[in-house]
């Protein structure tokens, strides 16, 4: 890979519950949470987080293993959750359904105001589109 591009398109793996609407879980270094700083890390990258990178690409069929993790977060696989993801919504409760979303990331300009973006301004490091499903709610 010669460069990295200003727009990627990203997964999102969303869980709902009875008493909740849709949560996300976060990966540990992929763009997610649109106020989090990108992280660096070289010259390894998480292993899952490079997967779903190149499941952006694709459709979940093209990428089987979605379909096993979203079953273990069905089945409410606390270790193997928390060893893969950054955050999980629902560490003292299994998720109802789990749908997979596709986001349009782009880097967020710096204002004026904050010439250095939001390494100073505490601001968003992403702005985010949603392009819609890209595996449809999935229930226990």
């Amino acid at each position: 890979f010669g460069s990295v591009g200003k727009e990627r398109h990203e997964i999102v793996i969303q869980g709902r519950n009875a008493t909740s609407g849709w949560l996300e879980y976060e990966f540990k270094c992929k763009p997610g949470d649109i106020n989090r700083r990108p992280c660096l890390i070289s010259p390894y990258h998480y292993r899952l987080d490079w997967l779903a990178w190149f499941a952006g690409f694709q459709t979940y069929q093209h990428q089987p293993w979605i379909v096993h993790l979203v079953n273990r977060m069905l089945e409410g696989d606390d270790k193997l959750i928390s060893s893969l993801m950054q955050h999980n919504p629902f560490n003292a409760s299994t998720p109802d359904a789990v749908r997979v979303m596709r986001y349009r990331y782009r880097y967020s300009k710096p204002s004026s105001s904050f010439p250095m973006g939001p390494l100073l301004s505490g601001g968003a490091w992403w702005t985010r589109e949603e392009l819609g499903e890209y595996l449809p709610p999935v229930t226990r």
